[in-house]
């Protein structure tokens, strides 16, 4: 299995995949829609590996998400993230893991932003709606 290494300290012996599984499970416990993965690893001078970027339907639920991410990869990888931006308000909450940033929008919020398109060159995995 190849470790997966958070920052320049912290290695855990879960590869990248089955982590960013792990993080698309959680947000489909609290039914994120749209999800997708975008692989920035072949983009010179990035700002991260993955990210994976959802949407939740009303700012409770984004706050939710992001929350649910938080509280399972803890128990389940015994990792904190590195950082945690938007919860005050819940219109774009950012979770950062290193290497891996998970981005939960509102859905208005994500459709202003259009992540995905700034970052067009990335392979992209969508993930269908569980609901």
């Amino acid at each position: 299995m190849n470790s997966i290494k958070f920052n320049s300290e912290t290695i855990l012996d879960i590869s990248t995949d089955d982590f960013n599984d792990l993080l698309v499970d959680c947000i489909q416990d609290i039914k994120g829609k749209s999800i997708v993965k975008l692989d920035l690893r072949h983009i010179h001078d990035r700002p991260a590996d993955f990210f994976i970027i959802a949407t939740g339907e009303s700012n409770v639920q984004v706050r939710s998400i992001a929350e649910n991410i938080r509280k399972r990869i803890k128990e389940e990888v015994g990792l904190i993230p590195n950082h945690v931006e938007g919860s005050d308000k819940s219109t774009w909450v950012l979770v950062d893991y290193f290497d891996v940033v998970i981005h939960v929008f509102y859905k208005e919020t994500r459709d202003f932003y259009e992540l995905e398109n700034l970052w067009n060159d990335a392979s992209v995995t969508t993930y269908e709606d569980l609901f």
